[in-house]
């Protein structure tokens, strides 16, 4: 579910700014999600789930970013109507506590 090693690799390259650096990201991803929520189908989700891929991406958040993925082929292909949002963001919320939570560990 999340690359630890990609999130390794962002903290080292990041320093001190790290905790920043995932701030936006939650709130950035929030924002997505929420307009995703709230368009109808059509060419701005493919957009929207682009984003979300490369941001789940830079983050390790792999499982994510494959349903993210998954979504944008579907909306480029004309077949919007069968991305499934409701897994989309069960997956980011899943993501996001297996995150925190391995955070915390690792501080530890």
């Amino acid at each position: 579910m999340i690359d630890w090693n990609q999130v390794d690799e962002l903290r080292s390259d990041m320093g001190d700014a790290f905790g920043e650096v995932v701030e936006v990201f939650l709130q950035e991803v929030d924002d997505a999600l929420l307009r995703l929520s709230q368009q109808e189908v059509g060419p701005a989700m493919a957009a929207d789930l682009h984003f979300l891929k490369g941001a789940a991406l830079n983050l390790g958040f792999t499982s994510f970013a494959a349903l993210c993925a998954e979504g944008e082929e579907l909306a480029n292909g004309g077949r919007a109507e069968q991305v499934n949002l409701a897994r989309v963001n069960a997956s980011y919320r899943e993501s996001r506590d297996a995150f925190l939570t391995g955070l915390a560990r690792r501080a530890a």
